[in-house]
C-alpha cells in the first residue's frame, strides 16, 4: 500500500457540490432550523504548497435554500428574507488566510441581498489526496456565524415579552470537497 502525503500543489480546485455541504443552521422558538443552499460554484486557487497563499470565490443561488419544508424554502426565497427573485446570488470572496498546522481563519467579503460584510471563516484543512478514479482532491471543513441584520435580513413576528420568532444568529458551516482541475 502506497502511504506517501500528498501535499496541496498549484493550480485551480472546483468545489465538488456531490461530496460537499453548504449548510446553515438559525433558531426558530425553541429549536433550531438546519438548512442547505443545494446550487453552488466555488473555486480555490492554489500558488504554491502554502494553503495561506490560496484564494477563495464561491456563488450561491439563494434560490436553492432547502430545509426540508417547501413552505419555509418559499418564505425563505421571498423579499422578507433572501428576495432570491431579486438579489439571485450570495457570493465570498476571500481576502486573506492566515494560520498553520491544519488550522486556519480564511477572511473575506460575504455579498447577500447586495450587502457586503466582512466574514472570518474557522477553518480546518483535511489534506489533500487521489481518489480512486485517479483525481487529486482536496478537503476543507468551516464555520462561522453572522448576524442577518447585518445583512438587511430583518423581517421577524414579535412574540409574547421580547422574544421573537427567528433568532438573529445564522451559524454557516461548510464541507468542502474539491477537485484539481
Amino acid at each position: 500500500m502506497d502511504t506517501q502525503t500528498l501535499t496541496l500543489t498549484t493550480g485551480t480546485w472546483n468545489v465538488d457540490p456531490a461530496h460537499s455541504e453548504v449548510g446553515f443552521t438559525v433558531r426558530h422558538l425553541m429549536s433550531k432550523v438546519r438548512g442547505t443552499f443545494d446550487d453552488y460554484v466555488a473555486t480555490v486557487t492554489t500558488t504554491s504548497d502554502d494553503p495561506t497563499a490560496a484564494s477563495v470565490t464561491a456563488e450561491v443561488k439563494l434560490a436553492s435554500v432547502n430545509t426540508r419544508n417547501e413552505q419555509r424554502d418559499g418564505h425563505l426565497r421571498s423579499a422578507d428574507i433572501f428576495n432570491a427573485e431579486k438579489d439571485a446570488l450570495m457570493t465570498f470572496v476571500s481576502t486573506g488566510i492566515t494560520g498553520a498546522d491544519g488550522e486556519y481563519e480564511i477572511a473575506g467579503d460575504l455579498t447577500i441581498n447586495g450587502t457586503t460584510r466582512p466574514v472570518v471563516l474557522q477553518a480546518e484543512f483535511l489534506g489533500v489526496d487521489v481518489d480512486a478514479y485517479g483525481a487529486t482532491r482536496l478537503g476543507v471543513e468551516a464555520s462561522t456565524s453572522i448576524s442577518r441584520k447585518d445583512f438587511g435580513i430583518d423581517f421577524n413576528v414579535a412574540l409574547q415579552g421580547d422574544k421573537v420568532l427567528i433568532g438573529d444568529k445564522v451559524d454557516i458551516t461548510l464541507t468542502i470537497q474539491a477537485v484539481k482541475a
